[in-house]
């Protein structure tokens, strides 16, 4: 059985369910730079560990970031693979140097990436050092790869593999009925017969602030849902000053909750300023919900076919968001039924179970 590491930053609950699939078919040890991120609260995080856990002794940096030299003591020890989970935290510098200086082989995950063709050259060059440190890339998708070569990265070294959150059992086989969505929207006392929801923090990267300000132009027969836990003022002036009575906060929710509110909604609406990939994409297709994201979704550019599944549109295009928002209501119900189709059809192979396997795959493919 082959012997792996992986390292990364926090056991956040979709890594961990990852690794617990993953460890069913490897020797798997994973190390963790801390315990938990400062913007995170501890319901979040789950401790249900079937693989080997090491939480290293570390210096919190920032959000999610550790400073720790003990990661050297594990780059001696003997394993088939190496995992980097990233190259951005101290820690996984330290680790790249030193594989790099020792010329020990290892593999850099890629979760995504954006090009900044503007940046600073010596940017680049620090961003070209690490990423091109590794011997083999493991890539979310087409979008991903293009980054990784980007910066140094082999194209016949890239291997790509299903990014997700999302179990198995948790994937649509079919669409929810119309009459299940009812009895959702009554569960739930929503009075209304068109729904958005939009799940994300109340931060500025997650662009509610442009989203709000575009819908306030439109149909206030459409309830507007926005989960993400307590708003900040900024959201309840925007609500208030747009008269905006069918916009509504929603708290923070269970995973049962939350999958209920995916399939009790007609359209997921995320309009993010910047997001690696965006995993509540994936959330909200194995719903089978219609998806409208921007192109600075990774997720949406990678799962997303134009008019197809969902719509692409440009970031901050306020006139833009709300034309294909009214172009999807004011779709037919056949059509609509398609779209949903083509949701569940694009996101089916998207499970936690095959992003192990073909983890597993990719691995037990490469020798050194």
């Amino acid at each position: 059985m082959m012997k792996i590491m992986y390292i990364t930053n926090i056991p956040s609950p979709y890594r961990v369910e990852f690794f617990n699939e993953l460890n069913k078919y490897c020797d798997l040890t994973v190390l963790f730079e801390r315990k938990k991120a400062c913007n995170r609260e501890d319901k979040w995080y789950s401790n249900s560990f079937n693989f080997k856990a090491i939480f290293l002794n570390s210096k919190n940096i920032g959000n999610e970031a550790g400073l720790s030299f003990e990661i050297i003591k594990y780059l001696k020890e003997d394993f088939n693979h190496i995992i980097l989970g990233g190259y951005s935290t101290p820690t996984a510098m330290i680790a790249s140097i030193y594989m790099r200086l020792h010329k020990i082989p290892y593999i850099l995950n890629a979760d995504g990436g954006f090009i900044n063709e503007n940046e600073k050259k010596l940017n680049y060059l620090i961003k070209k050092y690490f990423i091109s440190s590794a011997s083999y890339w493991l890539s979310s998708g087409k979008e991903t790869n293009k980054y990784l070569k980007y910066y140094g990265a082999k194209k016949e070294k890239i291997f790509n593999f299903p990014f997700t959150s999302v179990k198995e059992k948790d994937i649509l086989r079919e669409f929810i009925s119309d009459e299940e969505k009812k009895k959702l929207r009554i569960k739930y006392s929503i009075p209304y017969k068109k729904v958005i929801i939009s799940i994300g923090q109340f931060i500025s990267r997650k662009g509610f602030d442009w989203m709000i300000e575009t819908y306030k132009d439109l149909d206030k027969d459409i309830g507007i849902y926005i989960i993400g836990g307590k708003p900040t003022e900024y959201y309840i002036e925007l609500k208030n000053q747009y008269q905006m009575d069918n916009l509504y906060f929603i708290d923070f929710q269970s995973k049962e909750n939350i999958l209920n509110w995916y399939r009790l909604a007609d359209l997921f609406v995320f309009p993010t300023r910047e997001d690696i990939w965006g995993l509540v994409i994936n959330e909200a297709m194995s719903q089978g919900v219609p998806i409208i994201t921007t192109d600075k979704c990774l997720a949406g550019l990678e799962l997303i076919q134009d008019e197809e599944n969902g719509y692409i549109v440009q970031c901050e295009n306020k006139r833009e968001l709300l034309e294909k928002t009214k172009q999807y209501f004011n779709l037919g119900q056949s059509d609509k039924k398609n779209i949903q189709c083509a949701v569940l059809k694009a996101i089916e192979k998207y499970s936690i179970e095959n992003m192990a396997k073909e983890h597993i795959n990719i691995l037990g493919g490469i020798y050194e």
